[in-house]
């Protein structure tokens, strides 16, 4: 078995790959990468088990085989390497050799029979969607999905699929953010949990990227299909929270305010909030937004005056400080609109504007109680 191929050119697929591979891993297979050649195409592949990725490229090569090499040795290699053509050559002793323009190099390989194959989906069913409208759907929602393990139903995203429209939500049962576009439908009725690694892989290679992915998904397993790759994952088992009935419906008190500046005093302000609560207090009377922090056990106490458009009964409602700016420095608008209606209910979060056409962003954060 042998090929010829660009080395930047393979550096930059096994890079992608890289990341579905634990820094420890119970199998030590799942340290390599897969390698199966079919003449000119090779196919590279890498797993967790959980989740496998794989990319088809296109090399110099008349021959077929398969090896699994080790990860971390071929990609601190490649990475030292300038722009060459370089030849493998896998040998009867068991290594790998490769030959760039300056020198050999032998690397142990082990039996590519011994690496887990993927999953075959049973009868899927499936959605074409967007590259980038996908990358976007992913970068709106994983921020705001848990970490608890004990909740795992809530350490992904829910992808729901309709007719009418596609719905992303993510929660961790102090925010929830709920991203829907009604530009794009699926042909029936669907939902299901992503975990959180494989959507950063798709987001990390999809942003800015205009081809169509093509999403197959059953009970158990997701699969997208885009370019020369396809991810294939194991979903999370369990009911989703129902969310629409934590998103209240009355808010009339509807505050209006440029994104960058608001971000920017949350930002300033919550330096010198508690280190535990990160709890800011906003004071909303007429057109004026006060924003505060204080630290009792330090005397640090922090203030500043913004103008906003403000409608409803002057307010305070205090938040923790890091959920605010998670979420406006997720949105991408000039201006946002916060509707509440007790200082006890959550707080709704939309973009007045930059949105596509049928794009619709809900962020929802819980207040955290004030102790004046």
């Amino acid at each position: 078995m042998k090929f010829i191929v660009s080395s930047t050119y393979l550096l930059k697929q096994l890079q992608v790959l890289g990341g579905v591979i634990n820094s420890s891993n119970t199998l030590p297979i799942l340290d390599n990468f897969l390698f199966e050649l079919n003449n000119s195409k090779l196919t590279i592949s890498a797993s967790d088990l959980e989740t496998t990725m794989s990319s088809s490229i296109d090399v110099e090569s008349d021959s077929e085989g398969s090896v699994a090499v080790p990860a971390k040795l071929l990609l601190d290699t490649l990475k030292t390497f300038p722009e060459q053509p370089l030849t493998f050559i896998v040998e009867e002793n068991n290594t790998i050799e490769i030959s760039s323009n300056h020198g050999k190099y032998a690397l142990a390989y082990a039996n590519g029979e011994e690496f887990p194959k993927a999953v075959a989906l049973e009868n899927p069913s499936s959605t074409t969607i967007s590259g980038e409208i996908l990358a976007s759907a992913i970068s709106k929602t994983i921020f705001a999905a848990g970490n608890d393990d004990l909740r795992p139903v809530m350490s992904g995203v829910f992808f729901q699929f309709s007719t009418q429209s596609l719905t992303f939500v993510a929660t961790d049962a102090h925010k929830l953010v709920k991203y829907t576009r009604e530009d794009v439908s699926a042909s029936e009725t669907a939902e299901f949990i992503m975990p959180k690694k494989p959507l950063t892989l798709l987001k990390g290679i999809l942003v800015g990227n205009n081809d169509d992915v093509t999403i197959e998904y059953n009970e158990n397993n997701a699969k997208f299909t885009f370019d020369n790759s396809v991810l294939i994952c194991r979903l999370i088992d369990g009911k989703y929270p129902n969310y629409e009935a934590v998103i209240p419906k009355e808010n009339p008190n509807k505050l209006v305010i440029d994104r960058t500046q608001f971000l920017n005093s949350v930002r300033r302000v919550s330096i010198f909030s508690n280190k535990t609560t990160h709890q800011i207090r906003l004071k909303i009377a007429g057109a004026e937004l006060n924003i505060s922090a204080e630290d009792i056990d330090y005397s640090n106490k922090a203030e500043e005056r913004l103008t906003c458009d403000y409608q409803g009964d002057d307010m305070q409602i205090g938040f923790n400080s890091r959920f605010l700016t998670e979420m406006l420095s997720n949105l991408n608008t000039n201006d946002v609109q916060l509707e509440m209606s007790l200082p006890n209910r959550a707080g709704i979060l939309t973009p007045v504007d930059g949105l596509d056409e049928g794009e619709h962003i809900t962020m929802l954060v819980m207040p955290v109680m004030l102790n004046n």
